[in-house]
């Protein structure tokens, strides 16, 4: 008989990549389990979980807008419009299992699979626990964490650490150096820094490398820059014909095994998605965590790594004064890139989907 399993969340790739990846490992595994991915209407998994060729509701949820307190108001409604939904799609799909990976969709929907016996599993993806997974953790079956010391916030017996579910694609850079470096167009005998704020871009980054552009070029260096499609068509007019041809701007990056496969330097926010598949690259890193999430979890997750000497973190308020110094001083002193890179090399766990996908199965088969 099929298996049949929700997967909820979603809000940003960040959430959405380690999810589909669990969903192709439980399809690997047990090819007739049925999948239904739960997400947060109008957010990005809408499109992009269909385009991985699995089917997704919709719920009516929104996060705390920490900007607007007016506009928390309809938040109460919305979530109990959001637990009657999730009640209704468990029932109707009768899933045997749900899995949180965290997101807006993730807090309703494991909430009324713990009120209605579900098993769960929850993928806390950061090294600081969220309060919606702090308590969805207290009934969850599994806890599949990427950092150790997480029994601060979840039961140390229920606790896995099986890392975060990364895209094989994007991290199998082996001998690909070469072809890359055409790929980009750019000129083998340069060192190439590789700036990535995740696929909505980052601001403080693109204003740091826009300001180092003459620095960058002054030093022969050469820059991919993954700016984000929404800061895309502005910088390209602001840059327009002065923009010299060893720094290539580009909203997005289709072929991320390519652009890692040509970075001797990679620097980027402290996103955990980003972080596993850095790892798994194993090159020198520069981390500057965004101010703009929940418990400033992305300098928790960057002083996981920079606490073992595995990666650079340059502070948000602090970037426009010191990155561009930081990546041309550290690219300049190779004894430091190899320790850089064999660090972070050495807390990868590439295997995580499998593990996830497997501790599913064994609690539907108990």
């Amino acid at each position: 008989m099929a298996h049949k399993v929700i997967i909820s969340g979603g809000g940003t790739g960040g959430h959405i990549f380690p999810a589909i990846a669990i969903a192709n490992a439980l399809k690997q595994l047990a090819p007739d389990t049925e999948i239904l991915f739960v997400g947060a209407e109008g957010k990005m998994e809408m499109e992009r979980v269909p385009a991985a060729g699995y089917e997704i509701v919709g719920l009516d949820i929104v996060g705390i807008n920490r900007q607007s307190l007016l506009k928390n108001l309809a938040l109460p409604f919305k979530m109990l419009k959001s637990l009657l939904k999730a009640r209704s799609v468990l029932k109707q799909f009768k899933a045997e299992v749900a899995i949180g990976v965290g997101g807006y969709a993730s807090g309703p929907l494991l909430m009324m699979a713990n009120m209605m016996g579900l098993p769960t599993i929850i993928q806390e993806q950061n090294s600081y626990a969220g309060v919606t997974n702090k308590k969805l953790g207290a009934k969850a079956k599994k806890i599949c964490v990427a950092y150790e010391g997480m029994d601060r916030f979840f039961p140390a017996e229920r606790i896995l650490l099986t890392g975060n579910p990364i895209r094989k694609s994007s991290v199998a850079i082996e001998n690909k150096r070469e072809e890359a470096i055409n790929a980009f167009a750019l000129d083998m005998n340069k060192k190439t820094i590789l700036v990535t704020g995740g696929s909505l871009g980052a601001l403080t980054l693109n204003d740091c490398i826009k300001a180092g552009i003459p620095q960058f070029v002054a030093a022969g260096v050469q820059v991919i820059w993954q700016c984000g499609g929404y800061y895309y068509e502005k910088l390209k007019e602001e840059l327009g014909d002065s923009l010299p041809e060893e720094i290539k701007l580009m909203a997005f990056l289709d072929r991320m095994d390519y652009a890692y496969a040509a970075a001797d330097v990679i620097v980027g926010r402290a996103g955990a998605g980003t972080i596993s598949e850095l790892c798994v690259v194993g090159k020198p890193v520069v981390l500057v965590p965004s101010p703009n999430v929940s418990d400033d979890h992305q300098t928790k997750n960057a002083m996981a790594l920079v606490s073992k000497d595995a990666a650079i973190m340059v502070k948000d308020n602090e970037a426009r004064e010191v990155l561009v110094s930081t990546l041309l001083s550290l690219l300049n002193d190779e004894p430091k890139m190899q320790a850089l890179g064999d660090a972070i090399n050495k807390l990868a766990l590439a295997d995580a989907d499998v593990v996830i996908a497997q501790e599913v199965l064994n609690l539907i088969r108990k």
